[in-house]
């Protein structure tokens, strides 16, 4: 499962089509904020915790009510979620943006493709590498 963290509609439903077409069976939960992530990870609204978690957490920067960077930071502090690969997927190309997320623990940097087509290739090959390449954290 993919935790997708975005508050522009139009970039959700880019990024769910995309990943969509490349894996028409994988779930995708969207969070529309950063509370709202955080809500879905700890199970503090009536939506069930994650459980298990989301493979990867696609968070995207600039959210309402908390930021990305606010967001990634929380989920670094707590003991459940401190494992979770978390790729930022952000418009943002700015070095003290990137720098900030990988001091705050993020695991990979993606900047948004401008097409489908590019976002189609970013999330065959994000999809590739978190779903069946890379081995996670093994829970007990």
């Amino acid at each position: 499962m993919i935790l997708l963290v975005e508050d522009n509609e139009d970039d959700a439903a880019l990024a769910l089509r995309a990943f969509r077409k490349h894996e028409p069976t994988r779930e995708i939960h969207v969070a529309e904020d950063g509370v709202a992530a955080l809500e879905f990870l700890h199970g503090t609204t009536g939506t069930a915790p994650a459980s298990p978690l989301p493979r990867v957490v696609l968070l995207d920067l600039k959210l309402p009510r908390l930021d990305g960077f606010q967001v990634l930071e929380r989920i670094r502090q707590e003991p459940r979620t401190s494992h979770l690969p978390v790729v930022m997927l952000t418009s943002s190309a700015e070095h003290i943006d990137i720098e900030r997320c990988y001091a705050l623990g993020a695991n990979s940097y993606v900047r948004k493709p401008i097409s489908f087509t590019e976002f189609l290739e970013a999330a065959k090959q994000l999809d590739d590498y978190w779903h069946s390449l890379n081995l996670g954290v093994p829970r007990s």
